[in-house]
């Protein structure tokens, strides 16, 4: 993942698996071997870009007894991942489980082949060679871009869509990965960010929140364990963990994947990006395009959707939240960048709470716009377009 919902700051390493990729692709041709019945064969493995929490690797079926792809995915994680989050492994496995009992044409991300809880093993449907929304917007043209994103909003639509109304049977598939009960970890993380990131604004910026500002704190706490709205989140909406497979967009990485209102999701179209660590931005008219297609699809589910104050002020506390977590986890880690995406989001939030005639909150937003800029001596010009847009 890309989020700090994978590797608090307080992480520790924990007790893992090697990292090698030799070992890997052994581990995957047992583990297939095994569910089987035959022998299956792995070859050429491709390194995907994992972690220092994971190795994900592209491989070749050598030896295909069945009727297996000509490539996979298998992803492990390792001796590095942190004991913080040991919930991760679960968390993925029992969403690509839930993915793959959907319908082809409805199914979010890659489906599961075969998993191991005790060797954190995965291996998962290779969605192909296609470029990730990031490497479009970092190297694709215009038109491109525009496209992916727009598919990439209606595919979160379809995602919260399909997923619906399941709950139930993703907390099944977590007790049989042995995690009943698991806590999550955007709830535990927001949580206390929302408790705890106004003596931090004192102590680091010296600036007080408004005791006029508790009402719309406490909205984006009550978002947080919303019960409107429920569906699948995968938590993470970094660009890097979306992938464009002809007209549509498939999500990856679901470490953080839980059940949650869908306007926390929806929310990340309009900060924009909130979880990934980029320090681009994107033109305001096209989150404004990407917000109405996710409502569109949303809508058709959730007709009260179709209120759009009621939706902008949804989606509003869901920006709140992220800018808030947001907030949190770069002043404990002053030194780790993004300083500027930071200080665009916090503009974002005033320009979006003013038009909905939030002022205290868009003057307080201002106000820490404005602390922050001076804090980390941004530029008054703001974060830079992604390059497809300049």
């Amino acid at each position: 993942m890309t989020t700090e919902l994978a590797e608090p700051a307080d992480s520790v390493p924990g007790s893992g698996v090697p990292a090698e990729p030799s070992e890997t692709v052994l581990a995957a041709e047992r583990l297939l071997t095994a569910r089987l019945g035959a022998q299956v064969e792995l070859a050429d493995p491709e390194d995907l870009g994992g972690s220092d929490s994971s190795v994900v690797l592209r491989v070749r079926v050598a030896r295909n007894p069945f009727s297996l792809s000509r490539t996979l995915v298998v992803k492990r994680r390792t001796a590095q991942a942190p004991q913080a989050v040991a919930g991760a492994f679960a968390r993925e496995a029992a969403s690509c489980q839930l993915f793959t009992a959907l319908h082809t044409d409805e199914r979010p991300g890659p489906a599961l082949i075969a998993s191991d809880p005790e060797q954190q093993l995965l291996v998962l449907e290779d969605l192909g060679r296609a470029g990730t929304v990031e490497s479009v917007l970092l190297s694709g043209d215009r038109a491109q871009a525009q496209r992916a994103l727009l598919d990439w909003a209606h595919a979160l639509g379809k995602l919260h869509a399909a997923t619906a109304g399941r709950e139930a049977d993703f907390a099944a598939l977590l007790r049989r990965q042995g995690s009943d009960g698991l806590s999550d970890p955007l709830q535990q993380q927001g949580g206390a960010a929302l408790g705890g990131l106004p003596t931090l604004l004192v102590d680091e910026l010296g600036l007080s929140t408004p005791p006029d500002l508790g009402d719309d704190i406490r909205r984006a706490a009550q978002l947080l364990d919303g019960q409107r709205f429920r569906a699948f989140s995968p938590a993470d909406l970094g660009a890097d963990n979306a992938v464009v497979v002809g007209r549509t967009v498939r999500f990856i990485d679901f470490e953080g994947g839980a059940f949650r209102t869908a306007a926390l999701d929806a929310a990340q179209l309009r900060t924009p990006l909130p979880s990934s660590g980029s320090d681009h931005a994107l033109p305001a008219g096209v989150v404004d395009d990407m917000q109405s297609t996710w409502l569109d699809e949303a809508a058709t589910l959730w007709p009260e959707l179709a209120d759009r104050r009621l939706a902008d002020g949804l989606l509003l506390d869901g920006q709140l939240v992220w800018t808030w977590l947001g907030t949190w986890w770069l002043l404990h880690r002053p030194d780790a960048g993004g300083h500027g995406a930071l200080v665009d989001r916090w503009q974002r939030l005033a320009i979006d709470a003013a038009a909905l005639d939030r002022s205290v909150l868009a003057g307080y937003a201002s106000e820490v716009c404005s602390a922050l800029r001076d804090r980390f001596d941004v530029a008054n010009d703001g974060v830079a377009l992604y390059p497809v847009f300049d």
